[in-house]
């Protein structure tokens, strides 16, 4: 219980940091805006390459790790779309449908790693790096298409495929896949240096989320963000455990994926939701309620999996 909450908490304070520094006559408002860009075409595509371009693909046997993420991930895309029409119904902005979308499919997987780390060692990382590899670009391809589709834009082929072949994030993930796949080696200062920026993109990112945060919307959620936080943390794990289990899986991969699931949602999807026309408002508060409530349902959801699982 105590690992998980020190690998959280610290998070959740970048986060308060953002929202402090927001109101603190220190900062020029441009910075912010300056730095939400940064993020978007540098930091966080310098993060997802990194991050590919180096797991061992060939010494993970993940096979049914990956087929049991990307099923979940379909099942949860499934999910959300088909609550569309019933939130539409009850007065549902496109643009806030869009992060209830973003929040409801993304995973932290960097908090993941934190805590399968601390819990598993390697095997720990090693199973959420399957997952990150498995489902990363296609998150991120069907996250941008949603985008794309309620921003009230041109919804033709050629839009969606411009945006999509354009969106820096996926350009970082799909390049450092491709390069290790295909074994070509990146010149080590070059990786050096994309290694650091990897390493500024998710403070700098948690800052920036707390920077557009409204506190006022966290503190008093609406129903859009309790809606977010039952769909990522208590729904996704119980699909994502239901197939694993169906699948034949045990002990620390089970856990291991229910970890997965049950982080909350990753917060380059607020840096989605201001650059494509999404409610970056409200994925700020549903990133930062998710957080805390994962406090508590991490634990939950990670004790009751290893006795169901016996990890």
């Amino acid at each position: 219980m105590l690992i998980i909450f020190e690998s959280i908490l610290p998070i959740f304070l970048l986060v308060m940091i953002g929202v402090g520094l927001r109101r603190a006559p220190v900062i020029q408002e441009s910075f912010w805006s300056g730095l939400e860009q940064f993020g978007y075409y540098v930091l966080f595509p310098a993060l997802l390459f990194h991050t590919m371009v180096r797991i061992d693909f060939a010494a993970l046997d993940g096979g049914r790790v990956s087929l049991v993420s990307l099923i979940a991930v379909g099942i949860m895309t499934g999910v959300s779309l088909a609550l569309w029409p019933l939130l539409k119904r009850a007065g549902m902005p496109a643009s806030s449908y869009t992060s209830v979308f973003q929040t409801a499919t993304r995973w932290n997987g960097f908090m993941a790693l934190a805590i399968g780390e601390k819990l598993a060692g390697h095997e720990g990382l090693a199973v959420i790096a399957v997952i990150m590899a498995a489902i990363i670009i296609p998150l991120n391809l069907i996250n941008v298409g949603v985008m794309v589709w309620f921003s009230g834009q041109s919804r033709s082929f050629k839009t969606f495929a411009i945006r999509i072949i354009s969106n820096p994030i996926i350009l970082g993930s799909g390049l450092g896949v491709i390069l290790n796949l295909m074994r070509v080696p990146v010149y080590e200062p070059v990786l050096t240096t994309i290694g650091l920026l990897a390493a500024a993109s998710l403070p700098l990112g948690l800052v920036n989320v707390g920077a557009g945060l409204r506190v006022e919307d966290a503190l008093r959620p609406s129903g859009a963000v309790i809606l977010s936080v039952a769909l990522k943390l208590l729904l996704f794990p119980i699909v994502s455990v239901g197939i694993a289990l169906a699948a034949g899986l045990s002990g620390q991969t089970v856990v291991m994926i229910a970890l997965g699931a049950a982080v909350p949602t990753a917060m380059n999807g607020y840096v989605l939701a201001r650059q494509m026309g999404g409610d970056a408002e409200l994925y700020a508060a549903a990133a930062t309620v998710q957080t805390v409530v994962a406090f508590f349902t991490i634990p939950v959801v990670l004790y009751l999996v290893t006795q169901v699982a016996g990890g």
